[in-house]
């Protein structure tokens, strides 16, 4: 067990290496000069020499990858002089030095992200922070309707295979799987938000928390959950639908439920007890692929209902070409794309024990 999560550990950071050094070399390669972006109307010769040394911009982009690198990594290596870019501000990086060799030191910390150019020198960490939890709240709740729903839909149709039943569900999540979700979200904020309004009492923007009218009281805003939650939901739906229903019937077939009827159990004990936990196999890989996508499919969903997430921030940041937040939040979504890859081997062999790790 040990040496296979470090194997996958190994592989994980391997695969996050080619992610930094792809976002790295596509988005410095974009037309335009960061340091005139951060300055802004303000521009002048002094302050733009300043600006391009503070944040590295001076340097050849090989040195300027090179620094993006030792910034990430959690020992990294911090030069004496406070004119260099890699000087160790431990305020910036909040780091722990180790030990010192001439004029380097080694240190300790945490992936250091960067500074928006845009929230006037806001880590993008923090930025991260304030906006991935709502993201979370989110993608959760999405995925937990679609397991729900999708799940008793997909048990039905098999078991009502070929009836009218059958057939109504699969036509519902043919039409969920090709539906792009920007475009249900439109819908669903225009028919719920606005037309139905005095009954559903939903409106068609609004985040998690939202400000009284006076400014002074964040409040919970549970009912701006629904729509955006069951517009992100629809397409897993859909596949989770058709992949349990496949599935089941696929294990029906088998010689044990066979067996298992013969000895008299009801076929829902047949469904419940021997079927379903042997058909969530392939419906469990869907789960964790739709869930780890959700929180970079999140972006149209959060832009349209201007939920407050990780996918507005990055709409937001592509806008205004701050560099450092979509980066830092591409790389937050390819690790957590990572774990929950892990995550899920590891459940594979809880629900199925012919799956062995080595």
């Amino acid at each position: 067990m040990v040496g296979y999560v470090l194997n996958k550990l190994f592989y994980a950071l391997l695969t996050l290496f080619g992610v930094v050094t792809v976002i790295f070399f596509l988005f410095n390669i974009l037309p335009g000069d960061p340091a005139q972006m951060m300055l802004g109307q303000n521009e002048d010769s002094e302050q733009l020499a300043i600006i391009k040394a503070k944040y590295g911009f001076d340097k050849p982009i090989g040195t300027q990858y090179l620094y993006y690198l030792n910034d990430l990594s959690p020992i990294s290596f911090h030069s004496k002089s406070e004119n260099d870019y890699t000087y160790l501000d431990k305020e910036k990086y909040s780091a722990t030095p180790l030990f010192s060799i001439g004029n380097t030191t080694t240190a300790l910390k945490l992936p250091y992200l960067r500074e928006s150019f845009t929230k006037q020198g806001k880590k993008v960490s923090q930025v991260i922070g304030e906006t991935l939890p709502n993201t979370f709240v989110l993608a959760i709740s999405a995925i937990t309707i679609a397991i729900i729903i999708g799940l008793i839909l997909g048990v039905i149709s098999a078991l009502k295979k070929d009836s009218w039943i059958d057939r109504m569900i699969q036509v519902l999540s043919t039409l969920g799987m090709s539906v792009p979700s920007f475009f249900s979200a439109i819908l669903f904020a225009w028919f719920f938000g606005f037309l139905l309004h005095k009954y559903t009492n939903l409106e068609m923007t609004g985040s998690l928390y939202e400000l009284d009218d006076f400014g002074e009281k964040i409040h919970v805003k549970w009912k701006n959950l629904i729509l955006p939650a069951l517009v992100l939901g629809i397409r897993p739906l859909a596949v989770i639908i058709q992949l349990m229903r496949n599935s089941l019937l696929e294990v029906l077939s088998q010689d044990y439920i066979r067996t298992a009827r013969a000895k008299g159990l009801s076929e829902f004990q047949v469904v419940k007890n021997h079927a379903v936990k042997n058909a969530l196999n392939p419906v469990i890989t869907a789960i964790s692929g739709w869930f780890a996508s959700m929180l970079a499919g999140a972006v149209f969903v959060e832009y349209v209902f201007g939920w407050n997430g990780l996918g507005k921030e990055i709409v937001n940041a592509l806008n205004t070409l701050d560099l450092p937040i979509i980066m830092g939040s591409v790389l937050v979504i390819a690790s957590l794309f990572v774990m929950i890859n892990i995550l899920v081997d590891l459940i594979y062999a809880w629900l199925d024990p012919k799956v062995k790790i080595q």
